[in-house]
């Protein structure tokens, strides 16, 4: 997801500006993982870890909202544009959230009213049945399910998403079923071409006359049924496929349809009459409409959230999170704070170091020592916009042990003599460091301390701001010409393995990919796949925190910076707005309008 696959934030906005963290489907949770009505505005989520759910939670409609109606027109307002609409596409939580209206998968998220996630069957009538060691995975579609043409959605429509990732168009999406189907590893795109030449996937088996679909993997996957609520894995009509123009105009299976779309200015959803809520146990889907609004500054629409006019009073932020600029004025006024909601992050901001640039591990060591996280985090509101991170895992996730290879949190704004003393040791003061980030208030902010500590540590930095949009995009082209890229990642479900495995792993490496450090290291690869299979979640646990402790100690291929909160506003006439422990960001599909 591009963070994944989950994210959550709190407090004085650290990524105030509105950071953009990567994933599909995060993890997350606050317990309480089964249904119940929602009594009004979101909890704290607190994190935990996502429930499992049975064939009775996979059933439609989801609950009520308590006190929601039907009808009415929800503004949303964001500084960027979604980056990509087709669904195999997606790896960018912002995207999965706004996804979420017009795309379904095969298994999802049922949020509860305090963030607490449950696995249910979304497209399927359950999660799944797995047999031969977790190698082969079943799944039944729901009875009443259609696109918005009003045509049947089929397991061939299924299987059709999953076969169109290996067209040569799609680069961006997530590659764990890919790999898992063909056991190729990085070069699972090796022997298959694509769909669109008739051919289709030996490893994967639909009966369209009992509506089911079988998964025959080539490794065990005891977590499957997680990998396929991404929205990287959401059907594609084939009739409809327009292939590189589906990305403008996709098909829908969800509550909404794109009715209208201004390429960076703005966006309208209408309903879909053809959508059956009895077939559906996450979304509720309230209002007659969404008008998303692109362009706006987080300060500007910050501002209109505080003075609350017009149509702004029906707004939500997508995932524009409160600026710190902002922060003291929203949380000591009353009225305003009454409509704010946020959500501790269940995921790693960090920054990549490119390995195959930056060769000598002495010199990543010494750009660790000497990165100043307090004054980053200062700029992005202080303590309360999160905790210094100094591992790869977050603390969500299961197994996952602290530790403090470099002593960042003695000397969490830097040691710039110390890691002047590693360099020089190395042969490699005057090193040159290309550092990179999406340009955004926040980041123009932290490029100056970063760019002051450099220097004091003996480092020649060269500054390079992107444009936000395509940030990710270019950050993720393997011969791009950066030496430490900001990232931020979370876990597309709640084990180590979708933290580690698209940051570090080799088969990970590739453009549109996630490891733009370009880590290959063999102990690593084996490490990822052995752990992969570890069935018993403590003992798997217990493997990964090794894992993350020796790659930080002898690879280090990424400073880590933050484990981050996040605060967002509304509108006084929006009910249901809550955080999305899923992708960090508004839960739009909760929202209504009120009388």
């Amino acid at each position: 997801m591009s963070l994944s696959r989950r994210n959550f934030v709190v407090a004085t906005s650290v990524a105030a500006a509105g950071s953009m963290v990567l994933s599909a489907c995060s993890s997350g949770g606050s317990g309480n993982g089964g249904k119940g009505g929602n009594h009004g505005g979101a909890t704290e989520y607190t994190g935990a870890h996502v429930k499992i759910g049975s064939a009775e939670d996979s059933k439609g409609p989801a609950p009520e909202v308590e006190g929601a109606q039907k009808g009415g027109t929800i503004y949303g307002v964001a500084e960027d544009d979604v980056s990509h609409m087709d669904p195999q596409r997606i790896y960018f939580a912002y995207n999965s959230s706004v996804a979420m209206l017009y795309a379904r998968a095969l298994t999802g998220y049922y949020i509860d009213p305090k963030g607490g996630m449950t696995l249910v069957g979304d497209l399927a009538t359950d999660v799944g049945k797995a047999s031969d060691g977790n190698k082969t995975w079943t799944f039944t579609l729901k009875d009443g399910l259609k696109w918005q043409d009003g045509s049947e959605l089929t397991v061939e429509d299924v299987r059709h998403g999953i076969e169109r990732s290996w067209a040569s168009f799609i680069t961006e999406g997530a590659s764990y079923v890919q790999m898992a189907l063909t056991g190729k590893g990085a070069k699972w795109r090796e022997g298959y071409k694509g769909p669109y030449g008739g051919d289709h996937l030996d490893s994967i088996v639909t009966d369209k006359a009992k509506k089911t679909i079988t998964f025959k993997l080539k490794e065990a996957r005891p977590d499957f049924n997680f990998t396929l609520a991404m929205t990287s894995y959401s059907p594609v009509p084939v009739k409809h496929d327009t292939k590189e123009k589906y990305d403008k105009t996709p098909f829908s299976c969800g509550p909404y349809i794109v009715k209208h779309r201004s390429i960076d200015k703005s966006m309208t959803l209408t309903r879909n009459k053809h959508w059956d809520p009895k077939t559906d146990p996450i979304r509720t889907a309230y209002p007659d409409s969404f008008e998303f609004e692109f362009g706006p500054t987080g300060l500007d629409s910050c501002d209109r959230f505080i003075a609350d006019q017009g149509k702004d009073q029906q707004m939500i932020a997508i995932y524009e999170p409160i600026p710190a600029e902002r922060m003291q004025k929203v949380l000591s006024n009353p009225a305003i704070k009454k409509r704010s909601f946020n959500g501790l992050s269940s995921g790693t901001y960090y920054y990549a170091i490119n390995t195959k640039r930056i060769t000598d591990v002495e010199v990543r060591k010494a750009l660790n020592i000497a990165w100043p996280l307090e004054q980053i985090r200062r700029i992005y509101g202080g303590e309360s916009a999160g905790e210094l991170a100094t591992t790869i895992l977050s603390p969500d996730i299961i197994g996952r042990e602290k530790f403090d290879v470099f002593g960042k949190l003695k000397k969490p704004a830097g040691d710039p003599e110390r890691a002047k003393a590693v360099l020089k040791k190395a042969g490699k003061l005057g090193q040159k460091i290309v550092y990179a980030f999406p340009q955004r208030p926040s980041y123009d902010k932290t490029k100056v301390v970063i760019e002051n500590a450099l220097k004091a540590a003996g480092f020649d930095p060269v500054i390079k701001p992107l444009n936000s949009t395509d940030y990710y995009d270019q950050a993720q082209r393997i011969d791009n010409k950066f030496d430490v890229m900001w990232f931020g990642w979370s876990p597309d479900w709640p084990t180590a393995y979708t933290l580690i495995q698209p940051l570090f792993d080799g088969a990970a490496i590739g453009d549109g990919q996630n490891n733009i450090s370009q880590t290959d290291v063999d102990w690593i690869n084996e490490a990822i796949k052995k752990n992969a299979e570890i069935s018993d979640q403590k003992e798997a646990g217990k493997a990964w925190a090794e894992l993350d402790k020796k790659i930080m100690t002898e690879v280090v291929p990424i400073i880590p910076e933050t484990y981050q909160r996040r605060f967002y506003l509304h509108g006084s006439k929006v009910g249901g707005a809550q955080h999305d422990p899923q992708f960090a960001a508004t839960l739009i599909y909760k929202t209504y309008v009120k009388a």
